[in-house]
């Protein structure tokens, strides 16, 4: 039996890929390991998983103003108050002072790679190579083999001490059927921010439609430092839209569409895949690992072939159809109970490291 904290804080934002992780690992965990004691923590409020399993508690936050330095005391003071095992740092950091085993969880690189792709993550860009450079994470988590790979060269990282730990699409996500109405459609699901390479599947899409009647929906939340998207006909920006909507939306799509410029794993590649959808998609070292022969995969600089490629969809889409059997049967090889068994081994690994000294 192990009393483990995860960070919660990825849980206070009301979408994206590092949420969805917390909440559908957190509940994972709890289900498959009833024994033990899961507790989400956070200095700022957020909103639990629900239904939560009884296993699966919230904790307080700060309880005077020295708690308030969350990473150097608060934290610390309440995974004591609790006797916790192990911390799980679910978003690039765990506590400045080595009171306990930790694991933290790298998504990509994205922060060090080009400033504009991530305008407000300064304090990531530096906070997280110092902790790891001091030793504060005992074991890292990685979401693909290809960013274990781009971690351990980054970071200098002992590779025995990175694990890369598939994510999975939720049970929500699956084939459903839709009766056509309006016109077909092209999906982008996930963050609008810079990295996401819009303008370009913006573009694409606008050379499409001189040639056929096909609309494009985003569906997502826009962050801050992602310019707003000007109204134009077949142009549809749902913003957020409930989880029990978006399988509708992947299976009713002509192809769901991510030309990401760089990614750690790509979740709602999968999703899309789970749902039996065509997706056509960047070919992006992780989305190709996770997607295999499964998905289309495209250079983002060869704008051509995404038209014909889209253009092929539109006049004969019965031609794609092994594309959807692949999707399927691809995404049924992850799932979150696999994710939450292999993290849980990373607990258990980073306990012992810890005790060794």
């Amino acid at each position: 039996m192990m009393k483990i904290a995860l960070d919660a804080t990825p849980l206070i934002v009301a979408s994206g890929g590092v949420r969805r992780y917390t909440e559908e690992l957190s509940r994972a965990l709890a289900e498959n390991f009833p024994e033990d004691e899961f507790w989400l923590l956070s200095d700022q409020p957020f909103s639990a998983p629900a239904p939560a399993p009884p296993n699966l508690s919230t904790g307080r936050g700060p309880r005077n103003a020295v708690e308030r330095r969350w990473w150097l005391y608060g934290l610390n003071a309440e995974l004591s108050r609790l006797g916790i095992d192990v911390f799980h740092g679910t978003d690039f950091a765990v506590p400045y002072l080595p009171a306990r085993p930790a694991v933290m969880t790298i998504h990509d690189l994205s922060p060090w790679m080009d400033p504009a792709w991530h305008s407000e993550w300064r304090r990531v860009r530096r906070r997280t190579p110092r902790l790891l450079r001091w030793r504060l994470a005992t074991m890292v988590i990685t979401p693909s083999e290809a960013i274990k790979r781009q971690a351990i060269d980054r970071f200098h990282l002992n590779p025995s001490c990175v694990v890369a730990v598939p994510l999975a699409a939720a049970r929500i996500f699956r084939p459903t059927a839709v009766l056509p109405k309006g016109r077909p459609y092209l999906l982008y699901v996930g963050t609008l921010e810079p990295r996401k390479n819009l303008g370009f599947l913006l573009d694409v899409w606008r050379e499409v439609r001189r040639n056929h009647a096909v609309d494009l929906v985003f569906v997502g939340r826009r962050r801050s430092d992602f310019d707003g998207l000007l109204p134009e006909p077949g142009l549809h920006v749902k913003g957020l839209v409930l989880d029990e909507e978006l399988p509708k939306l992947y299976s009713g799509a002509l192809a769901c569409l991510y030309p990401s410029c760089y990614e750690g794993f790509g979740l709602p590649v999968l999703e899309a895949m789970q749902c039996g959808a065509v997706v056509v998609a960047s070919r992006d070292p992780a989305i190709a690992e996770v997607a295999e022969d499964a998905a289309i995969l495209l250079n983002v600089s060869e704008r051509r072939a995404w038209v014909e490629t889209l253009d092929s969809l539109i006049v004969q889409p019965g031609q794609f159809r092994t594309f959807r059997d692949k999707a399927i049967a691809r995404a049924a090889q992850f799932s979150w109970s696999k994710t939450a068994k292999l993290t849980r081994e990373v607990y258990a690994k980073a306990a012992k490291l810890f005790r060794k000294g």
